[in-house]
């Protein structure tokens, strides 16, 4: 009986445990996607350093696709504002191309200092024209091969 009790607990925890693990294989990827950028709120006033006209700059904190990104304007995430470049549609990432247009992105921009110009507010983030260098994001993604095809793209 005493076999029988242990077979039913050892069963039940391995049950738990492929539950936890299947609810953290559901949840994960949705976390991944979250941005970590929270200087722009989705409703409400826009931050006066992102208005519109604006040049801001910064070092770029997260790639979150290929043409939009995060530039801290201070160490803490509440001071990290969201970009989608004005100057370049990449794939979506869930599309072909997408991923390595990310990949180029986070290759050319990722912890270096960028100057943007604002021009409108989209939903809890900034499109803005932004360059490295002087040399708009934008063109560096074209030299580098990346094809342009986002749902944006007129």
């Amino acid at each position: 009986m005493k076999r029988r009790a242990e077979f039913r607990i050892t069963l039940a925890s391995q049950w738990q445990g492929l539950c936890g693990l299947a609810l953290s294989a559901w949840l994960l990827p949705s976390l991944a996607l979250a941005d970590p950028c929270d200087l722009i709120p989705e409703r409400g006033p826009m931050p006066a350093e992102v208005r519109s006209s604006q040049v801001f700059s910064g070092p770029i904190a997260y790639v979150g696709d290929g043409d939009s990104l995060c530039v801290a304007l201070g160490p803490a995430r509440s001071q990290w504002a969201e970009v989608r470049l004005a100057d370049f549609y990449a794939p979506e990432i869930n599309e072909p191309g997408g991923p390595e247009a990310k990949a180029t992105l986070s290759r050319l921009v990722e912890g270096r200092e960028v100057n943007c110009q604002a021009q409108h507010r989209s939903y809890d983030r900034v499109v803005a024209v932004c360059r490295l260098r002087g040399r708009s994001v934008g063109d560096l993604m074209r030299s580098s091969g990346v094809d342009e095809g986002g749902r944006g793209r007129r």
